[in-house]
């Protein structure tokens, strides 16, 4: 099998600019309009926003947005491997952490699924020899800015890195990770407000067939592209959909910013933000915030007469409260 990485002139990868031209501006768009309605929110909402989007490994999740015009280095890398496996094993087997894979010549590193006796073969990473070079290389290529827009850069990042295949595992997690931290300095944002990785993981069949034929293909990358950019649309569509109570949340404060309320209040109108199927009941209130029946009663009709609350259908013991539009 001719892998992409035993082709002349790898990795100099090549697309089809024209083709790609319309879903990279409507990215570009989606992007705009999301970073856009965020730019307005609070500092507490852009964290409580950004928190939202967090995948799997917070710890690495952090690096990658706090520190995201740090340099990309080896250690660095080798360091999130280190948290994605703490105790030295994959499973039952034990595995080099933090380090490029050192596996013999006669040994390839094969990317299999399936049972052993119906195993398939989707793909034999380049040789351990050249590891250090080729990582030398992509790290360099990574570091070196304007030579390719940034969203492509992380297009082609996932695919680059994926495809040297440095690891004995974790080099999928590994290879998002890289294409995230270039969307954050794309962003010029320490939040993050869409997740790619987790587009992905939703789409994960779809992801490693595209991903599967293009190491089998050409350097012209022009499909694997545009199935990136649609995913990375649909990560931003996405996440307009689940920031919908954060920016209610951020409406609400604003237009209600002159209203004196007090901590149990803030509290409770908070919640109801954002779980718009909560029942609230004086004492549920009462039990939440650890106060008296009373107390929570007139916090209650406090809130009715400042009209922000009213009464919801029903009365007596299903007397409940909910936010007035």
């Amino acid at each position: 099998m001719q892998y992409i990485y035993k082709q002349l002139g790898w990795p100099g990868f090549s697309w089809d600019n024209n083709q790609i031209a319309s879903v990279l501006a409507e990215i570009r768009n989606k992007q705009g309009r999301l970073l856009g309605k965020t730019e307005s929110l609070s500092q507490t909402l852009k964290l409580e926003a950004s928190n939202m989007h967090i995948y799997n490994h917070p710890e690495i999740w952090s690096d990658i947005t706090y520190y995201n015009q740090l340099p990309l280095s080896a250690e660095r890398i080798w360091n999130w491997h280190k948290l994605l496996f703490p105790s030295g094993r994959s499973g039952l087997y034990r595995i080099d952490v933090g380090n490029w894979r050192k596996n013999p010549a006669d040994r390839p590193k094969e990317i299999v699924s399936g049972p052993p006796e119906k195993e398939t073969l989707h793909f034999v990473a380049p040789p351990s020899e050249p590891l250090e070079k080729e990582m030398n290389r992509f790290l360099n290529w990574f570091n070196t800015r304007f030579q390719v827009d940034p969203i492509i850069k992380s297009a082609i990042a996932l695919l680059g890195f994926n495809t040297i295949h440095p690891f004995d595992d974790g080099n999928d997690r590994i290879s998002k990770a890289i294409a995230e931290l270039q969307l954050c300095r794309a962003d010029q944002s320490t939040y993050r407000f869409y997740s790619l990785s987790l587009q992905i993981e939703k789409e994960k069949s779809e992801y490693f067939a595209i991903l599967e034929s293009t190491q089998k293909g050409s350097l012209d990358i022009t499909i694997f592209l545009t199935w990136f950019l649609q995913c990375l649309g649909r990560a931003i569509s996405n996440a307009e959909e689940t920031l919908k109570p954060i920016f209610n949340k951020s409406g609400f404060w604003e237009k209600n910013a002159g209203i004196s309320l007090n901590e149990r209040q803030i509290q409770w109108v908070n919640r109801l933000l954002n779980e718009t199927d909560t029942q609230l009941t004086s004492s549920s209130w009462a039990a939440i915030c650890s106060c008296s029946p009373d107390t929570a009663l007139r916090d209650i009709q406090d809130l009715v007469k400042k009209r922000i609350l009213t009464k919801g259908v029903g009365g007596g013991r299903s007397t409940h409260y909910i936010l007035m539009n």
